[in-house]
C-alpha cells in the first residue's frame, strides 16, 4: 500500500512539473527516475525521440552511459529493428519476457548489451507520436505484470504531454521570432535605395536562417522581354566574386533553358534537390563547375509575377534537410524582397525608357540634320547620276511630253543634243502597230492606273530606224496630285540576237546545223498527219557511220565533228528538198521522205546517199573513206507512231551493218525476231565452250601463179546442239560486246597450234596458219603471254603461225601497239593487217609497223571487174605494199576472172571459194594434204 501511493504522489508530481516546468530535458529525466526507481526493477530505462531522417536517438536515460557510450550515440533505425518498427505502427507497447524465444528485438543490441528482457512503449497523445521509451534487464529477465506496464505506460504518458508543451511553446516562441525577424527585414529593406541593397540584405536574412552562405540571385529584365539580367552573389560566399564570373563565363549557363529555374518561374513555387546528382533537371555540368551538391531555388514572387529566383546551393554535402519552418520563413523573406525589388525594378525600367527615349530624340534630331546636308548633296550629284547612266532615262507629263533626259536617252534616240528631245511627244519614239489605233491613250490609261510598267517594245530613232528596247515607265506622284512618269529603257539588241540564237539552237543541232531529234519529232508529227489526211505513205530513214569511232578516238574530236559536217552535206545534197535530214546524236542521222509512192523511190534516195560516201572525206588534208549503214522503215505499213518508226528504221540499220555495212535494209518483223535471238545466242554462249561445241574450219591459202597451196585461215565455227550451226557472222559481235571473244580467241589460237603442228608431224612442213585477233583480244595485257603459251604447248614452229589484225587496231593508241606487235614478232610468228582499204589508216603508217601481208577486203574483190573505183583501190594497195616489201592476199576470190584479174596485177596470194569453202580438218587433209604433190 505504501508503494502504490509512493507511485501517485510521484505521478502527481510530475503532473504539477509538467505545467509548471517548462524545460524538456528536466522533465523527462524525472520521468525515467520515476520509472526506473518506483515502477520495475531494470538495469536501463531510456527516452528516445525522433530525428528528421525517420531514426530516434537517446535523448536521457539511466543509467547515462551503456557498454563506454552516452546515449545520445544510441540510435534506433526501425528500418533494422522489427520491434522499434511494430511499436511506431501500432503505438502500442510490446513486453519481452524473454529475448531468446523472440526475434523481433534487434538482434546486435540484445547481443552487445546481453539483454534477456525489454518493454518498448510508445511516446504518443492523441495518436501523435513523440518518442519511443526503452526498459531493458541484461541479467535475470524482468517479470513484468499488466499493472506495471500499465502505469510505465501512464508515466510514459506524461512525458508526451510534456513534449508536447514543451514544442508548443518552442512554435510559439519561433513565431513571435519570425514575426519580429520578418518586420525588421521589411524595415531595412524599405530604406534600400537599389537592387544591390536590397538584395545584399535578402542573402544576409536567408543565409541566417538556413545557415548557408552562399546564395545567389538570377532576375528577369522587365524591359529586354523577360530576358535574364547578370547574376547576383552574396558577399559572403564561399566563392569570390571573380572566380564565381569566371566559371559562369566558362560554362556559359543558359536559364532560358535550364529545368528547375524555368520549373519555379512557371510554378512560382520552390524546388529543393538536395542531391542534384540523383536528379535530371540540374545541369550536370555546370553542379561540376561550381561544385554544387544540392540547390534550392525560391521565386521571387510579386503581385502575381515572378521577377527571378534566389538560389542557395550547398557546396559540401549532398542529401543536408532543411526544417519546413526555415524553408517557409525564407520564401517569406524572399516574397518580402520581391515586394521592394518590384518597385525598384519598375523604377529601373522607367529610368531606361525616359534615357532611351531622349537618347532616340537626340538621334532623330541628328538623323534630320544628316538628312537635310543629304538633300542638298543629293540634288547636286542627282543631275551627275541621271547624266551618267548607262540606261536611257526621260521623263514625261501627264499629255505625254517629254520633260527632261539623260545624254543616254538622246545618243540611244539617235539625237545629237538633249535638248533636241526635250519637248517632243512620246507616240514620235515608241512603236506604232498598226492594228493599234489608240494606242496613246491605252499607254496613259494603262501607266496612270498602275505603280509601274514594264515592256519589251520597239523604239523609233531619229532617223526613222527602230531597235528593241527593255523600258520602264513609273509614275512620278506627288502630295497633291499626279506629277508625270519616268520611263528608263536600254537597247537589248544584243540579248534579242542571243534568244535567237538559243531559239535556234534547241531545235537545231550545233555541230551540222541539221534539225535537232526535237525539232524531227515534231516533224514527223506532222508529216504523219498529212499523210493520214491525204492517204500517202512517208518513209524514216536511220543511217549510221560505219566505224565512225575510230575516227574520233584515233584523230581527235576535232575531226570527228568536221566527218559530220561533210556527212550532212553530202545527205542533204542526195535528198529532196521536201525531205528532212537531222542528227539524232553521235554518228546517227534520222531522215523523213513524204509522199513517197514507191518503195522504188526510197531505194533510189538511198542508193544516192551510199553513193555520195563513195570519194574520200577531206579533213583538214587528211583523207578518208567512211561508209554509212541505213535501215528504213515506212509508215503506215511498218507503223503509224513516230517514236515505233524510228525504232524500227533503227533496227533495220543494225541489219544493214550484220551485213558489212554500207548498205540499206527495209525493216521486216523478222527483224525483231532476230534481236530476240541476239539474247537467246548470248545466253547460250557463255555454256558453248565448256560444252565443247565449237570447231575449227580451215580455208586454204593458194600462191598466184602456180596455185600451190601455202597456208590455211584458221576459221571458228559453233554448232549448238538445239540451233544448229550458227554463223560467225551472228555470235562474233556478240561475243566481243561480251569479252567471251578472249577465251574463244584463245581457245581457237590454241587448237590452230596444235592442228598445224598434226600436219607438221604428217610432214607437210611448210604449211602455215592464219588466226584472227580481235580488237579485244589485241588489248589484253597477258596477249604475247598466251600466245607464248600456245607454241610452247604445241610445240609448233613459231614461223608456221600468222596472226590476222585488222588496220583498225593497230591505228589506235600507236605506240602502245608497235611495241606489243614487236614483242609478237620476236616470238618469230609473222603479222597480218586484215580487211585493208576498209579503215582509215593510210599505206604510209604501215613501214612504222613490224608486219609482212596484207590481206585486200573481199568487199573490194567482189565487184573489182565492175566498179572501176574498186579497181583501181585494188591495184593501188598491191603496187605500194609491193614498194614496202610486203606480200598480199586476196581474199573472197570466187570467179575465173577475179583470179586472172589479181594474178595480173601480181597479187601473191588468193583465198576464197573459187578454190574451197572453209572446211573442217579431216576434210581439209582429204582434199589437199593427200594430194599436196599434185
Amino acid at each position: 500500500m505504501s508503494n502504490e501511493h509512493s507511485r501517485y504522489s510521484r505521478l502527481a508530481n510530475l503532473t504539477k512539473m509538467i505545467n509548471t516546468k517548462l524545460e524538456l530535458r528536466e522533465v523527462l529525466q524525472h520521468v525515467v527516475t520515476a520509472i526506473s526507481e518506483e515502477i520495475v526493477s531494470c538495469d536501463s530505462v531510456g527516452i528516445y525521440l525522433p530525428e528528421g531522417d525517420g531514426t530516434y536517438r537517446g535523448y536521457v536515460g539511466k543509467p547515462e552511459v551503456l557498454n563506454g557510450m552516452t546515449l545520445d550515440m544510441h540510435v534506433v533505425d526501425p528500418k533494422e529493428d522489427p520491434l522499434a518498427k511494430e511499436v511506431i505502427k501500432t503505438q502500442k507497447s510490446v513486453y519481452i519476457a524473454d529475448t531468446a524465444r523472440d526475434h523481433r528485438p534487434d538482434q546486435n543490441a540484445v547481443n552487445a548489451f546481453e539483454i534477456k528482457s525489454l518493454l518498448v512503449t510508445p511516446i504518443s497523445y492523441a495518436e501523435e507520436l513523440y518518442g519511443l521509451v526503452f526498459l531493458f534487464d541484461y541479467g535475470i529477465p524482468m517479470d513484468l505484470t499488466d499493472t506495471e506496464i500499465q502505469t510505465v505506460e501512464a508515466y510514459v504518458n506524461m512525458a508526451a504531454v510534456a513534449i508536447r508543451n514543451a514544442e508548443t511553446l518552442t512554435r510559439k516562441e519561433k513565431l513571435l521570432s519570425d514575426k519580429q525577424l520578418l518586420l525588421d527585414v521589411t524595415r531595412e529593406l524599405s530604406l534600400s535605395s537599389t537592387i544591390q541593397e536590397v538584395l545584399d540584405k535578402c542573402f544576409h536574412y536567408v543565409g541566417q536562417i538556413l545557415e548557408n552562405p552562399n546564395i545567389g540571385a538570377h532576375l528577369l529584365d522587365p524591359i529586354a522581354d523577360k530576358k535574364i539580367k547578370p547574376a547576383k552573389l552574396s558577399h559572403h560566399s564561399d566563392w569570390t566574386e571573380k572566380d564565381w564570373k569566371e566559371t559562369h563565363e566558362k560554362v556559359q549557363v543558359d536559364f532560358s533553358n535550364d529545368q528547375v529555374f524555368q520549373e519555379v518561374i512557371q510554378s512560382k513555387k520552390s524546388v529543393y534537390i538536395s542531391d542534384v546528382s540523383q536528379d535530371h533537371r540540374p545541369s550536370h555540368k555546370a553542379c561540376r563547375e561550381f561544385g554544387i551538391k544540392g540547390v534550392l531555388m525560391m521565386p521571387l514572387r510579386s503581385m502575381g509575377s515572378v521577377l527571378g529566383t534566389i538560389a542557395v546551393v550547398n557546396l559540401n554535402e549532398a542529401g543536408h534537410v532543411y526544417q519546413d519552418s526555415d524553408l517557409q520563413l525564407a520564401q517569406s523573406i524572399v516574397d518580402t524582397t520581391a515586394s521592394v525589388l518590384a518597385n525598384l525594378l519598375y523604377m529601373e525600367k522607367q529610368e531606361e525608357i525616359i534615357e532611351e527615349r531622349t537618347s532616340e530624340l537626340q538621334s532623330k534630331n541628328e538623323e534630320l540634320s544628316e538628312v537635310v546636308h543629304e538633300l542638298q548633296r543629293l540634288s547636286r550629284e542627282n543631275e551627275m547620276i541621271l547624266n551618267s547612266a548607262g540606261e536611257g532615262i526621260f521623263g514625261l507629263d501627264n499629255e505625254g511630253t517629254i520633260t527632261f533626259c539623260n545624254p543616254a536617252a538622246s545618243n540611244l534616240l539617235g539625237y545629237e543634243r538633249k535638248e533636241e528631245l526635250i519637248g517632243q511627244h512620246y507616240a514620235h519614239i515608241f512603236y506604232r502597230f498598226p492594228d493599234q489605233a489608240s494606242f496613246e491613250d491605252n499607254h496613259i490609261e494603262t501607266i496612270a492606273s498602275m505603280e509601274h510598267f514594264e515592256s519589251d517594245e520597239k523604239f523609233f530613232r531619229q532617223d526613222g530606224s527602230e531597235f528593241p528596247v527593255e523600258y520602264i515607265v513609273a509614275p512620278i506622284r506627288g502630295d497633291r496630285e499626279e506629277g508625270g512618269f519616268v520611263v528608263t529603257f536600254k537597247d537589248i539588241t544584243f540579248r534579242k540576237q542571243m534568244e535567237e540564237k538559243v531559239k535556234y539552237h534547241a531545235y537545231y543541232d550545233s555541230v551540222t546545223n541539221l534539225p535537232n531529234r526535237v525539232l524531227l519529232k515534231d516533224r514527223l508529227e506532222q508529216a504523219i498527219n498529212y499523210a493520214q489526211l491525204h492517204k500517202e505513205q512517208l518513209a524514216v530513214l536511220f543511217l549510221d557511220l560505219d566505224r565512225f569511232k575510230n575516227i574520233n578516238d584515233t584523230f581527235g574530236h576535232s575531226y570527228g565533228d568536221l566527218l559530220l559536217e561533210q556527212v550532212a552535206q553530202r545527205v542533204s545534197d542526195s535528198v529532196r528538198k521536201v525531205d528532212t535530214v537531222s542528227r539524232q546524236g553521235g554518228d546517227e542521222f534520222t531522215i523523213i521522205l513524204p509522199n513517197v509512192q514507191y518503195h522504188e523511190e526510197i531505194e533510189s534516195i538511198s542508193e544516192r546517199i551510199l553513193h555520195s560516201f563513195a570519194k574520200p572525206f577531206d579533213l583538214n588534208g587528211m583523207e578518208v573513206f567512211a561508209s554509212t549503214s541505213i535501215g528504213i522503215s515506212v509508215y503506215p505499213h511498218d507503223s503509224e507512231d513516230p517514236e515505233v518508226l524510228i525504232k524500227n528504221a533503227d533496227t533495220a540499220m543494225y541489219k544493214s551493218k550484220e551485213l558489212s555495212g554500207n548498205k540499206y535494209q527495209f525493216y521486216t518483223k523478222e527483224m525483231d525476231f532476230n534481236t530476240i535471238e541476239n539474247v537467246k545466242i548470248e545466253n547460250a554462249l557463255y555454256k558453248a565452250l565448256s560444252n565443247d561445241e565449237f570447231c575449227i574450219f580451215y580455208q586454204p591459202q593458194m600462191e598466184a601463179h602456180t596455185h600451190r597451196l601455202v597456208g590455211v585461215e584458221a576459221l571458228i565455227r559453233w554448232e549448238h546442239p538445239t540451233m544448229g550451226m550458227i554463223s560467225p557472222g551472228e555470235f562474233i559481235p556478240i561475243a566481243e560486246e561480251t569479252g567471251l571473244i578472249i577465251p574463244i580467241g584463245e581457245w581457237v589460237l590454241q587448237h590452230a597450234c596444235y592442228q598445224i603442228k598434226e600436219w607438221e608431224s604428217q610432214g607437210y612442213a611448210d604449211l602455215s596458219v592464219a588466226v584472227n585477233l580481235s580488237a579485244r583480244q589485241f588489248k589484253q595485257r597477258n596477249l604475247v603471254s598466251a600466245v607464248k603459251d600456245a607454241l610452247k604447248d604445241s610445240g609448233v614452229d613459231p614461223s608456221h603461225l600468222e596472226l590476222e589484225l585488222t588496220e583498225n587496231i593497230i591505228i589506235q593508241n600507236t605506240d602502245e601497239t608497235i611495241k606489243t606487235m614487236e614483242e609478237l614478232k620476236e616470238l618469230g610468228i609473222q603479222i597480218s593487217i586484215d580487211d585493208f582499204g576498209t579503215g582509215y589508216s593510210s599505206l604510209g603508217y604501215l613501214k612504222n609497223f613490224p608486219i609482212s601481208t596484207l590481206k585486200i577486203d573481199k568487199s573490194f574483190v567482189a565487184d573489182v571487174l565492175e566498179n572501176t573505183n574498186n579497181e583501181a583501190i585494188t591495184h593501188t594497195i598491191i603496187t605500194l605494199a609491193h614498194n614496202l616489201d610486203l606480200k598480199v592476199i586476196a581474199e573472197g576470190v570466187e570467179t575465173k576472172e577475179q583470179l586472172d584479174f589479181l594474178t595480173s596485177k601480181e597479187c601473191d596470194f588468193l583465198q576464197g571459194y573459187y578454190f574451197s569453202k572453209p572446211i573442217p580438218a579431216d576434210e581439209f587433209e582429204q582434199k589437199y594434204l593427200n594430194n599436196v604433190d599434185e
